[in-house]
C-alpha cells in the first residue's frame, strides 16, 4: 500500500474577496474530487484574499499505480485555470 500526499500554494489572482477566493478554490477541489476520487481540502491561507494552499491524499495499491496517479494529479492542479501554482509538495509513503 502507497499513500500519496500533495501540498500546493496556489494564487488566486483575479480574486476580490474571500468569496470569490473560495468559489475558485471549491472549483479546483470539486474537480479533483470527482475525477481523480482523492480527499482535498484547503490547508492554509483561509484568510488571504488571493492565497490559498490545498492538501490532496490518495491510497494505492503499488508504486506504479501511485506515481501515475500523482503525475495526474500535478498536471491537472499545473493546468487548472482558476488559479496560479506557486509551489507543489508531494510524498508518496510506503507501507512498513
Amino acid at each position: 500500500m502507497k499513500v500519496g500526499i500533495i501540498r500546493a500554494e496556489l494564487q488566486v489572482p483575479g480574486s476580490r474577496s474571500l468569496k470569490e477566493k473560495r468559489h475558485a478554490i471549491r472549483s479546483l477541489k470539486d474537480q479533483l474530487h470527482s475525477r481523480f476520487k482523492v480527499s482535498v481540502a484547503e490547508v492554509d491561507h483561509q484568510d488571504m484574499l488571493q492565497r490559498a494552499a490545498i492538501g490532496v491524499a490518495f491510497v494505492a495499491s503499488d508504486g506504479k499505480n501511485a506515481e501515475s496517479r500523482m503525475t495526474n494529479l500535478v498536471e491537472f492542479i499545473e493546468h487548472f485555470t482558476g488559479a496560479m501554482v506557486l509551489a507543489i509538495d508531494k510524498e508518496i509513503l510506503h507501507e512498513h
